[in-house]
């Protein structure tokens, strides 16, 4: 299946609006935002499809005017299905000056022998604020699908005036590389990863504060480094996929209320 997903947004007296949206089967989009007079937007993005198929090929592309913030969030669990081929997922997001925006997606679900590869590209103008998170887990436990996915590769790459600042890579490719060797997962099986860039925030002093934060989370091991822009970097291990989902949220909140563009939270 190919699938497109196209959204616009704009603002008008500080109040980001829906501008335009076009999607093929089976993406939907639903306006969630409780407050009308809310300056965030906040959106749903929901497929009517189990999970990503063997062959599938999705295209998203986001666009934010000037002065827009918008939270995006996901309807459940990405699950990806056993696959003979390969499906494949290609994000873009442009933000324009004085934009916000923030996804923190559900944890990804690779079912047995599942082949996934994503390609996300971020191109941010000056004054933008952006929070993008990703949860993988390592498969179906309880269906003994531990590690049984085929390939995992995730790509995000981010641009600033033209130019890439910050590159991710995550491939996982559990018949070839060891992931409980050291340098890799080691005793985890979940990971999660988020990135918080805003030339105005104030870095020295969020670190700490996400530290205290996730000290009284158990079961976990959190690193946190400063990005090559002013921002940050935050690496989660971990056994469950609720509890890093549920990290990567306080993380943004924390981050969404320290925002020097639009003070809000984030929460579902």
């Amino acid at each position: 299946m190919i699938a497109q997903l196209e959204i616009q947004a704009a603002s008008i007296n500080g109040i980001t609006f829906l501008k335009k949206c076009y999607c093929d089967t089976p993406f939907k989009i639903a306006n969630i935002t409780e407050d009308k007079k809310d300056p965030t937007l906040r959106l749903m993005l929901m497929s009517s499809s189990p999970g990503i198929l063997d062959t599938d090929e999705y295209k998203i592309q986001i666009q934010l005017d000037q002065n827009c913030s918008l939270q995006l969030h996901t309807q459940s669990y990405q699950r990806l299905f056993t696959m003979k081929d390969q499906a494949t997922q290609h994000t873009e997001l442009h933000m324009a000056k004085k934009t916000a925006f923030c996804f923190i997606p559900h944890p990804v679900v690779p079912h047995r022998q599942s082949n996934f590869k994503s390609r996300n590209k971020i191109f941010l103008s000056p004054k933008c604020s952006l929070i993008f998170g990703e949860i993988l887990t390592c498969g179906r436990k309880l269906n003994d699908e531990v590690f049984s996915f085929s390939k995992y590769h995730n790509i995000t790459e981010i641009f600033m005036n033209g130019r890439l600042v910050l590159k991710e890579n995550l491939l996982i490719q559990p018949v070839f590389i060891n992931v409980h060797a050291i340098g890799q997962l080691e005793e985890f099986t979940h990971q999660g990863s988020l990135i918080f860039l805003d030339e105005e925030a104030e870095i020295k002093a969020i670190i700490p504060q996400l530290y205290k934060m996730l000290s009284s989370q158990k079961e976990i091991r959190v690193g946190i480094t400063t990005a090559p822009l002013n921002g940050l970097i935050v690496r989660i291990m971990g056994q469950k996929a609720e509890q890093l989902f549920d990290c990567l949220k306080l993380i943004a909140g924390v981050l969404l209320q320290r925002n020097s563009l639009k003070p809000t939270t984030y929460a579902i």
